[in-house]
């Protein structure tokens, strides 16, 4: 038996790994088992191009838990170690074993890509959780001697020859009292699926029972519990890949996700960066909720984290799937993405891709794209709003959509409205609505003028109308309750009004007096004898600040504090306003108007409460 230090620049060097390298002390588990798997593809590859002898016999990578003796170990059949790689890569941590061997066997195989450690001090986050860690290990070189190894978090250690029958290494965690969370099965079995559901390697976790059927008879078998999946979708080719495949794969990414995906996209890149996966569509929806079921981004089948923000723009993260590359920078921990311009490519081609992939949809059936619309309609937008090129490529597929229920593409509806719905000053007005129930009538009136009204009621609308109207030229957008409707496209000069100016005066402070001046404006407008006697508008710019202040507007916040206007439009020519003006009975005529202006209050919903109530009381004694 011989005894050493291990080479490290400081005697420190544990209590660094325990509290600073690592983020979280699950990862320990992780870290060991991809070694494992490591260990068993490097054989792999020694085996296919001859350096490995004989039978690779049983693969598999085996996690126990012995509550008796307090340890978790972790074995593999893979290429083990002499002494001698124990001494290098165990105890002169400088080293990386994963590293070294790639770089020797690069030009042999491609399967070098599937090694996945090459950080050498993974081994080392054994000890978060262990008081010591014990290496039994027997190399597939022939004439070996199996070792073991032995360290109690000290830089001393101690190793010495053993007998061991089996090829591979054993890793036993002696487990600390303060972590013996990691002695319960629940909590091992939580940690392989989530780091290690898709390594290549299978990888068993005790048993389980299994009914089997031979004939009419019904027999319970125990089998291995195998964790993972080790070839899972994404590592396929998508030639080889039907859709339930991939429908089947999104429901084992999210077990507890019960919808379908509306589509997919099958990432497959090897150049300028080796990138694959698969992105799922989910039914988003019209709130920004926050997302449980996010995109996963693995390295080499090693789960790393589910926050991809730094490698897919933001808008791409409403979407859900896998992410797979080799390429991407990892620090130590592979806990945190490094800043690297390779991050920005891949983030690029992503983007790309997805608008591809939509356009081509779009091409293929344009009328189930439609009917997908609104599931997918925020996350377009929100594209658009924040990436420029997105924007560029989705204007050929984003779609808006009439209160009539038709949509049309940005160019289609420039068309569509141009003839009809360009103003007096030659500008194109397209009228919109947030709510089709709440703004029937005004929605109504546009129609009857033939004109056509669109329909935005996602959250970040606001945003995206501000956009279009910076894109479009000669373009504004107006919702269709912000004025009346022939303020809104002006065609000609206003037609003459029945109500002199001096009427008017008389008339004002009447109706003045039945709503709050904080809140609302008075005016009066020379419209159709069919239009309604008052009608209730929110103007255009305050309604849209506001709302934008809500959506996180930046400098919008000032809106946002500030009461709702609105103007209350007195039409000068209808028959009951001069019917008002006209009434001698002083309670009469402020009943009148009071009707009138809380049928206009009705039509926006803002007669609520006591006002609502007398509102009712006072309908039913007029019409007895």
């Amino acid at each position: 038996m011989q005894t050493g230090k291990i080479n490290v620049q400081t005697e420190n060097i544990f209590p660094i790994i325990k509290k600073f390298l690592y983020s979280d002390h699950e990862i320990f588990l992780r870290e060991l088992v991809s070694n494992a798997v490591d260990a068993t593809q490097k054989l792999k590859t020694l085996s296919a191009i001859g350096e490995a002898k004989g039978d690779m016999g049983d693969l598999k990578v085996e996690v126990v838990i012995d509550k008796e003796a307090k340890t978790l170990t972790i074995k593999d059949h893979g290429i083990g170690m002499t002494a001698e790689d124990i001494e290098k890569y165990i105890t002169q941590i400088a080293f990386s074993g994963a590293e070294e061997f790639v770089q020797k066997y690069k030009d042999k195989t491609s399967e070098t890509n599937a090694i996945i450690g090459h950080f050498g001090l993974g081994f080392y986050s054994g000890f978060m959780v262990a008081k010591k860690v014990e290496i039994f290990s027997l190399s597939f070189k022939e004439g070996s001697k199996a070792v073991r190894w032995e360290c109690d978090g000290s830089p001393d250690y101690t190793l010495e020859e053993i007998e061991k029958a089996e090829r591979g290494t054993n890793i036993v965690l002696h487990i600390a009292d303060d972590s013996e969370e990691f002695l319960e099965e629940y909590r091992i079995q939580e940690l392989l699926t989530k780091y290690c559901k898709f390594l290549p390697v299978e990888i068993k976790f005790g048993t389980k029972k299994e009914t089997k059927k031979e004939g009419d008879k019904e027999t319970e078998v125990e089998i291995d519990n195998i964790v993972n999946n080790p070839t899972p979708a994404w590592t396929k080719k998508p030639a080889d890949l039907t859709d339930e495949d991939y429908k089947k794969f999104y429901h084992e990414l999210y077990s507890m996700s019960f919808e379908d995906p509306l589509f997919h996209i099958h990432l497959n890149v090897d150049y300028p960066f080796n990138l694959t996966g698969i992105l799922y569509f989910p039914r988003i929806k019209k709130s920004f909720e926050t997302q449980k079921d996010k995109i996963q981004l693995y390295s080499n089948q090693v789960f790393v984290t589910d926050s991809v923000e730094n490698i897919v723009p933001d808008f791409l993260t409403l979407l859900r799937g896998v992410i797979d590359s080799p390429d991407i920078p990892l620090n130590v921990s592979r806990s945190y993405l490094q800043s690297d311009a390779s991050v920005k490519k891949i983030s690029g081609h992503i983007t790309k891709k997805v608008a591809d992939k939509l356009e081509d949809l779009f091409k293929k059936d344009r009328t189930d794209f439609e009917s997908k619309w609104e599931d997918i309609k925020i996350f377009v937008q929100y594209g658009m709003l924040s990436d420029e090129k997105f924007y560029d490529k989705a204007q050929k597929f984003a779609l808006l959509k009439s209160a009539d229920g038709k949509y049309s593409t940005l160019e289609e509806y420039a068309e569509k409205v141009k003839p009809t719905q360009t103003n007096i000053d030659k500008k194109v007005i397209y009228l919109y609505t947030t709510n089709v129930d709440e703004q029937h009538s005004f929605i109504e009136t546009a129609k009857d003028r033939g004109y056509d009204v669109l329909v935005f009621d996602s959250p970040i609308d606001s945003h995206y109308i501000n956009q279009l109207e910076s894109k479009l030229t000669d373009t504004s957008f107006v919702r269709v309750d912000a004025d009346t409707i022939d303020k809104i496209i002006k065609k000609e000069e206003a037609q003459p009004s029945k109500l002199s100016e001096d009427e008017q005066k008389q008339l004002q402070p009447i109706i003045e007096g039945l709503v709050a001046k904080e809140n609302f404006s008075v005016v009066f407008e020379s419209l159709s004898e069919k239009d309604a006697p008052i009608l209730i508008t929110k103007p255009e710019f305050m309604r849209r600040m506001k709302d934008m202040s809500a959506m996180g507007g930046g400098g919008m916040a000032f809106y946002g504090s500030m009461p709702d206007m609105h103007n209350l439009v007195v039409n000068s020519n209808h028959p009951l306003i001069s019917k008002i003006l006209k009434e001698k009975n002083a309670d009469k005529q402020k009943q009148l108007a009071k009707q009138a202006a809380d049928l206009a209050m009705l039509s926006q919903g803002l007669l609520k409460g006591e006002e609502l109530t007398r509102f009712i009381k006072r309908s039913v004694e007029l019409i007895d």
